[in-house]
């Protein structure tokens, strides 16, 4: 569609009432930059750990990637931490 004789057409996004771009703060560039150098890090981490290794149970024991042991070990410490602050906030 073109635009009525006199007007020029304007790209979406770039008229006046268009959002103005900002530039990213130190502050958020830092975090960013901390966010990538994490996830490298929990990859290696995860990669460096891929060697079976023997689970004991209650009731019998198997094998399994240590990374998977780590990684269920943590959720299940999240779990506990999540359901034990709410019974701690019900209680006050």
């Amino acid at each position: 569609m073109s635009a009525p004789p006199g007007q020029t057409k304007i790209p979406a996004g770039k008229g006046p009432h268009a959002p103005a771009t900002k530039r990213r703060s130190r502050g958020e560039l830092a975090r960013s930059g901390g966010l990538v150098v994490l996830a490298v890090l929990i990859t290696l981490f995860a990669v460096l750990n891929l060697k079976d290794v023997k689970v004991d149970w209650i009731f019998g024991s198997g094998h399994a990637p240590l990374i998977i042991v780590i990684v269920v070990s943590l959720l299940v410490g999240v779990l506990i931490t999540y359901f034990a602050e709410r019974v701690v906030r019900k209680r006050h």
